[in-house]
């Protein structure tokens, strides 16, 4: 599986954003697609998840209610609207395709894409 993130970009607090993650390869292989994001200094975190095929999604605290994720099959895309950003959600963001476990956690995806940076401005 290949993953291909775009969107990031530089913005101002309570702006938004979308992110898109394009996958292409044996995308079937994968039960869904995971967002993580890293600032510098601090460790991978999780952000939100969807599952290919019922659509079901979970989110972390710090995005709930400001954060969807969202999925459109035909295309293998997966996508994090982003509102209200805040400059603490500045990071380089990464989608991941899910292979088992618990979906919180960077050690239950196989392939990461190669981040696109959000930078959120005060």
């Amino acid at each position: 599986v290949q993953l291909q993130a775009c969107g990031g970009g530089l913005v101002q607090a309570r702006g938004s954003l979308r992110l898109s993650c394009a996958a292409s390869g044996r995308t079937f292989s994968s039960y869904g697609m995971g967002w993580f994001r890293q600032a510098p200094g601090k460790e991978r975190e999780f952000v939100a998840y969807i599952n290919w095929n019922t659509g079901s999604t979970y989110y972390a605290d710090s995005g709930k209610g400001r954060f969807t994720i969202s999925r459109d099959n035909p295309k293998n895309t997966v996508y994090l609207q982003m509102n209200n950003l805040k400059p603490e959600d500045t990071a380089v963001y990464y989608c991941a395709a899910h292979r088992g476990g618990a979906v919180k956690f960077t050690s239950a995806y196989e392939h990461w894409g190669q981040g696109t940076q959000v930078t959120v401005s005060s």
